[in-house]
């Protein structure tokens, strides 16, 4: 499919371009599909391997089926795995609501990444499609030392001309997928038979299409038990892919806050 190779190709680029100009550089594995066609790009882009360490923020209350695939493919891929705890909730804002508290542990546990390795920029997998807050989004993004976002301040990107010669003191975000739709994350792990985690394909009339902390993700009534089927509903359902997280639900401005401090 044309629409494939060319996502691919950007993604290629974008990948190369952050190697090439960004250090220390880093990338997030969440575990989620996203996450994992990053890994697989980034091992075409850069001759096989992830020549950068991969960093984990764990929660500590995923799912048995995401620790197992972490602790499989972290060695068959080869990954320089940094794990990071999250801090407990209850040294979050309690102003938040009650899951985006829960959710905002990983913007300290991810701050706590970025000091400790003393990193200039982050490889991130989000989508510009998955909810409004990141359609504000830009492949390169300047953040300030603690990571904070400001969206109306961000750098033009025309033509995928990228700017990536930011002042001293700049964190940079980096989204190789920000272009990418989920249906086209699904099309491209079936093209490349990418592992995934099994939670992902229905089970008893239901699975999940995104993956979080069990206490604030739920999965969606569902059938399809093979990634055709799973194509298949894609094309017609009116469903949101956050339907299953609870942040999704709370306070329109939720989100928005986490993301402005940091939240991936």
């Amino acid at each position: 499919m044309e629409r494939l190779k060319e996502l691919e190709a950007q993604s290629i680029y974008i990948l190369r371009e952050a190697y090439n100009k960004i250090e220390p550089l880093a990338m997030l594995w969440s575990l989620g599909k996203d996450s994992n066609v990053m890994v697989w790009l980034v091992r075409k882009a850069l001759f096989g391997q992830v020549p950068f360490p991969v960093v984990h923020v764990d929660t500590g209350k995923k799912f048995k089926e995401m620790y197992e695939f972490r602790a499989r493919y972290a060695a068959e891929w080869g990954l320089d795995l940094h794990l990071f705890d999250c801090p407990p909730v209850e040294e979050i804002d309690p102003d938040l609501p009650h899951a985006a508290r829960s959710a905002a542990r990983k913007t300290a546990g991810l701050r706590k990444a970025i000091e400790e390795m003393n990193l200039k920029g982050v490889i991130a997998g989000i989508r510009r499609d998955e909810q409004a807050t990141r359609a504000k989004e830009r492949v390169f993004s300047p953040r300030d030392t603690a990571g904070h976002w400001d969206f109306r301040d961000q750098p033009p990107e025309f033509w995928d001309q990228y700017k990536t010669d930011f002042p001293p003191g700049t964190h940079i975000r980096v989204h190789p997928l920000l272009h990418w739709s989920e249906l086209d994350i699904w099309r491209y792990i079936k093209r490349e038979k990418i592992p995934l985690v099994p939670l992902y394909f229905a089970r008893d009339g239901k699975r999940y299409r995104s993956l979080g902390d069990q206490d604030i993700t739920s999965p969606v009534p569902s059938n399809a038990s093979t990634i055709d089927e799973i194509i298949a509903e894609l094309e017609t359902t009116n469903t949101s892919e956050r339907a299953g997280r609870a942040m999704d639900h709370e306070r329109e401005d939720a989100f928005e806050r986490l993301r402005a401090d940091g939240y991936m």
